[in-house]
């Protein structure tokens, strides 16, 4: 595999690179907008557990007091916000596992992965931060503001620029394990799929079925993501809406075990349709391009031993 790893990276290109960032951007973006509504419904029962305690009440009651609209607050922030970290989560995790390859010939792929994915999402998650902290807040407390436009500089007024930057920690908490688990366990299924399902090379499957397989390896992924990281996903939105003024404070207010199970169901209703969505038009928008879809696959079996 170490061979492997340094043949895919001396293929790859500035115009790659560049390719891969607009795809994971436009993937990320749009996704995020047509779940809006469930992310809505995510961030209410998380701020408001007591009130919001299932998925049927929470929506019924913001219909109920809100109206329709509500479903669709912080649109913008997810789009602009999630597609910039889309752009470079998938373009510079790319360029990372391309460099890395070079570098730990001799390591077994997990490591490239990983910290492939976690030098990406330290990147991701700069650039939407601002973004999320305006979104949760939108989408939690009606009457802070209509979405970026007005939400940035009542923020920036109230905050200044510490307020943009208040979840970062936990944020980066949630989407590092995110990330790292996410594309190693697409890496893996997609090999799996190839090797064990279809029993061809990805070369010799049609683009419809390196596409199925995609969407599949990118349903495994979102779900096992989404468990992993669910803990931080709950801290982020407590901070983000001020029931706690800490990291610790966060924990002991939501308690260990709700960490995990506090609107666990809808994020994996949420997050595994929306990756599975966006590999599937990430890949989609590569092979447009004229790139192959992603995912490595072992040549033989003795690649298991690497």
């Amino acid at each position: 595999m170490a061979m492997e790893g340094r043949r895919i990276s001396e293929e790859l290109s500035p115009r790659y690179y560049a390719l891969c960032a607009v795809g994971g951007m436009l993937s990320a973006g749009t996704t995020h907008i047509a779940l809006t509504p469930l992310d809505v419904l995510k961030v209410n029962m998380q701020v408001y557990p007591v009130k919001y305690y299932s998925i049927s009440k929470c929506f019924s009651s913001l219909l109920r007091e809100q109206g329709p609209s509500a479903l669709w607050r912080g649109w913008t922030g997810k789009f602009f916000g999630y597609g910039a970290q889309g752009g470079c989560r998938f373009g510079l995790y790319e360029y990372f596992k391309g460099v890395y390859s070079n570098v730990f010939l001799d390591q077994n792929r997990n490591f490239v992965y990983f910290l492939s994915s976690a030098s990406a999402e330290m990147f991701a998650n700069l650039a939407l931060c601002p973004f999320e902290a305006v979104k949760v807040r939108v989408q939690a407390q009606p009457c802070f503001a209509k979405g970026l436009h007005d939400g940035f500089p009542k923020l920036y007024a109230a905050e200044g620029t510490r307020g943009f930057y208040r979840g970062l920690f936990p944020l980066l908490g949630r989407n590092l394990p995110f990330s790292m688990v996410m594309f190693a366990t697409f890496e893996h299924s997609v090999d799996f799929l190839y090797r064990n399902v279809a029993k061809r090379r990805k070369e010799d499957c049609s683009i419809a079925q390196q596409l199925g397989v995609t969407c599949i390896a990118g349903y495994a992924a979102g779900s096992v993501g989404s468990f992993i990281s669910n803990p931080a996903d709950n801290i982020v939105s407590s901070l983000y809406n001020r029931k706690a003024d800490s990291f610790m404070l966060a924990i002991r207010k939501i308690g260990f075990a709700n960490l995990f199970t506090r609107s666990l169901p809808i994020r994996l209703l949420l997050v595994g349709p929306s990756i599975t969505l966006q590999w599937f038009f990430y890949d989609t928008i590569k092979v447009l391009g004229g790139l192959p879809t992603s995912g490595e696959v072992a040549t033989d079996l003795r690649d298991d031993a690497s």
